[in-house]
């Protein structure tokens, strides 16, 4: 029996004749999760339908969108009415989705809403713990998948912004159930290091199962912790992961995150130039005005007139000195007066003076004591009387009571 050799075109033609005579495969209804949905440029809306085993390709026309009641989106359970057939270019069976509707949110979805909202409320999302992101850095870490193209998009946006940062690229799986660990030793490894000042965090876009493992709590929690400031940089501009919220900056895509994190060094060169235009500027204006106050002093009247100004400082000189010595010689002259009256004023409480007067002071020998009263005497005690002009050393023989020794 000879063989008959079939074309692919045949083949594929042959096995979608089969599928579009299936009048199950026809107008089919199919419950499953979306992911890695894609919205064309031209309206078409591309994306899979898995449940917990597979997933198939599925195709939702722009004209079929017109009685669909809500956006699709990744992590949404949906239910889908179509038809399967093969799309013979690619090799493969697709649903040409009719009509879509709801049935639930997807476990993957509800995973990562249960985990933003626990982290939200613990305050990981907060603003006030963000940190700024240095504008000047001298070194950035990316952390991401070596072969990926977000890795070379951002190393070539880097050199072409600012050739003289450097830059560490930190292998890591991006997903997969061993992706999460090694993101988070690699945060922890670059939090080690005090020559890094800013790190990239990303990958490319995917679906929202490729992505996960941004979504896991050790990731959020590594981020939360990290000294350094993070850039997240996960996905395409609508995606969003649990690591976009925690870090310091969200960039919409690794090329984006780059362009944050370094300056445009043509920029900056530009930016100095014109400082440098205003600086010398400045200085031609503040020379001219310096130079202008120069004239302007040199032709005043105390630089035409220097002696005359000596001369009214001389006067001024002579007549403060004579307003001193006037005013030292009342001081002095009130002064003197003041000790006059004091002099006389103690004169007057002065015991020579009551000496003076006729009266004596009677002490005691030897202790020379005053005596005040008789009564501090006995017959033959050695006293001493003193006058204003000398003294008289006596003995008593006598002693009468009463005031001058009268009864």
């Amino acid at each position: 029996m000879g063989r008959v050799i079939f074309s692919v075109h045949q083949i594929n033609e042959y096995v979608r004749g089969l599928l579009g005579r299936d009048p199950i495969l026809q107008d089919v209804w199919v419950r499953g999760e979306i992911s890695n949905l894609k919205i064309h440029s031209s309206g078409h809306i591309y994306f899979t339908l898995k449940d917990e085993q597979d997933r198939i390709r599925c195709v939702l026309f722009r004209q079929n969108q017109r009685d669909m009641a809500f956006i699709p989106s990744d992590g949404m359970r949906v239910l889908v009415r179509g038809q399967v057939s093969l799309y013979c270019k690619d090799g493969q069976y697709q649903i040409y989705v009719m009509g879509i509707e709801k049935d639930g949110i997807g476990k993957l979805y509800l995973a990562f809403e249960a985990l933003k909202q626990r982290l939200k409320a613990e305050g990981l999302f907060d603003a006030q713990h963000k940190k700024p992101i240095p504008p000047f850095p001298r070194k950035i870490a990316v952390i991401t998948s070596p072969t990926g193209a977000a890795v070379r998009d951002i190393i070539k946006v880097v050199r072409r912004r600012c050739p003289c940062v450097d830059i560490l690229v930190v292998p890591v799986l991006v997903q997969g159930s061993a992706a999460p660990a090694q993101i988070e030793a690699a945060l922890d490894y670059v939090n080690t290091r005090d020559d890094i000042d800013t790190i990239i965090l990303g990958r490319g876009g995917g679906s929202l199962e490729e992505l996960w493992a941004f979504n896991e709590e050790v990731v959020a929690r590594a981020i939360w912790r990290s000294r350094i400031p993070v850039i997240s940089a996960v996905g395409h501009e609508t995606d969003f992961t649990i690591a976009d919220f925690v870090a310091d900056l969200r960039a919409p895509t690794p090329s984006a995150a780059a362009e944050m994190a370094v300056p445009m060094l043509q920029h900056l060169q530009e930016m100095l130039a014109g400082l440098n235009v205003r600086l010398m500027e400045a200085m031609r204006n503040m020379l001219l005005h310096k130079r202008k106050g120069l004239e302007h002093l040199q032709s005043s009247y105390v630089f035409r007139y220097p002696d005359r100004i000596m001369q009214q400082r001389k006067q001024q000189l002579d007549q403060a000195y004579t307003r001193l010595c006037a005013a030292f010689n009342d001081i002095l002259s009130n002064k003197r007066e003041r000790l006059s009256r004091l002099a006389a004023a103690l004169d007057a409480l002065s015991p020579l003076a009551v000496l003076g007067r006729g009266y004596a002071v009677v002490t005691l020998r030897p202790s020379e004591r005053v005596v005040y009263s008789v009564t501090s005497l006995k017959q033959g005690d050695g006293i001493t009387v003193h006058f204003k002009d000398g003294r008289a050393d006596c003995r008593v023989e006598k002693i009468e009571g009463g005031v001058y020794g009268v009864r």
